[in-house]
């Protein structure tokens, strides 16, 4: 059995070794010339599985991405060659919710904000979403939940805001998948309509989907003196962004935001798991196997939870401004051509989920938010 895969995906040959030849490709370069002869195709979002793809090859089995977004997956196409598709519904989901909580820290931290007086926007409720609120519920942090597909499905009984509520918050955070068509498409969900509300004071973030806001016109306002508080993952038309964008931005990064070691792993664990089921084969394989243990895995708190022991943990874990300095420096040395964008996500440093740490209680110091938050917890 021939096994392609992306060469980002972590632990890939630990995972499907025992399967047979593996071929690790870069995603964004593969071609039908290359997957001609694959059995199992595993790919991230930036590679196009479609037609075109794999109009050179008859054996394929089994196509999967290590994502949960699957808009650049022809499913459709898929079908009718009856070649079975997974996805990694909610691998990375905790992964970009700590980015947005690193992000909130340090938005707080430099514009003196009150991060517990904060009401959050949160679009789309999905697995993404979710976890942000279950972080933002261990801060006590308030927030609106806006999913007009649940909201209309009658099978999720917690509360939803309208869009326009929404984004009258202090913060909006996107995290809906990339839909063109639709009662409820998010194809430049935020148009220049939407954006022009916007106010000076407001914090918009984006992990999701670039194309989601309309980039150009975001630009246009921005250059006209709009000065909403921007955080921006992902891009419109990656990897051939709209650069002067960048200058307006907080907070800048490649599309990294769900790119804890974790997150990725999950994916491949995911997918390891649905090629077991496909293949009628018990899944002995665990993450667990193959996780190293974070360089600073254990901590000591003496102190009630407040503003500054959140600062602190957080950026001790994963510290935002990391991820920023590296996007602005590789465009300070050329500007931004589509390969450093991809070199950014190629080469980017491990970093490690909230969990990776253990937060030992001294004296019973009061400490479940932490726990909430996604540390693992122990007292002394």
């Amino acid at each position: 059995m021939k096994i392609f895969y992306d060469e980002n995906m972590p632990f890939a040959k630990e995972f499907f070794g025992d399967f047979g030849q593996l071929e690790p490709f870069v995603g964004r370069e593969l071609s039908a010339e290359q997957v001609e002869e694959a059995d199992v195709l595993l790919v991230r979002s930036i590679t196009k599985v479609n037609k075109d793809l794999l109009e050179k090859n008859q054996n394929c089995q089994f196509i999967g991405t290590a994502t949960i977004g699957v808009d650049h997956i022809d499913q459709a196409y898929l079908a009718t060659r009856e070649i079975p598709f997974f996805s990694s519904p909610g691998c990375n989901a905790i992964s970009v919710a700590e980015y947005v909580i690193s992000a909130l820290v340090i938005m707080s931290e430099r514009y003196l904000i009150d991060i517990f007086s904060l009401t959050v926007g949160i679009v789309g409720a999905g697995n993404t979403g979710t976890r942000l609120t279950e972080k933002l519920d261990a801060l006590g942090i308030n927030y609106l939940l806006c999913d007009p597909l649940l909201a209309e499905s009658n099978a999720d009984n917690r509360h939803f805001s309208t869009l326009d509520e929404a984004l009258k918050c202090d913060v909006i955070s996107l995290h809906v998948p990339l839909t063109k068509s639709g009662e409820h498409k998010t194809y430049h969900l935020l148009n220049a309509q939407r954006l022009s509300m916007l106010t000076d004071q407001q914090i918009l973030i984006n992990a999701c989907r670039g194309e989601v806001i309309d980039n150009q016109s975001l630009l246009t306002l921005m250059q006209q003196g709009l000065k909403t508080k921007l955080i921006l993952d992902v891009w419109e038309n990656e990897p051939n962004i709209l650069i002067d964008l960048i200058d307006y931005t907080d907070i800048a990064s490649a599309h990294i935001a769900g790119y804890s070691l974790e997150g990725k792993a999950r994916g491949t664990e995911m997918l390891y798991q649905a090629l077991c089921k496909t293949l009628n084969i018990k899944a002995e394989k665990r993450l667990t196997q193959f996780l190293p243990n974070a360089q600073i895995d254990y901590v000591e708190i003496k102190q009630n939870f407040d503003e500054i022991l959140l600062n602190q943990l957080v950026k001790m874990v994963y510290d935002v401004r990391r991820d920023d300095g590296i996007f602005r420096q590789n465009i300070n040395r050329q500007q931004l051509t589509a390969q450093s964008f991809d070199h950014i996500r190629k080469t980017y440093p491990a970093r490690r989920e909230f969990s990776a740490i253990t937060v030992a209680l001294k004296n019973q110091a009061k400490g479940d938010e932490l726990h909430r938050l996604g540390f693992s917890k122990t007292s002394i």
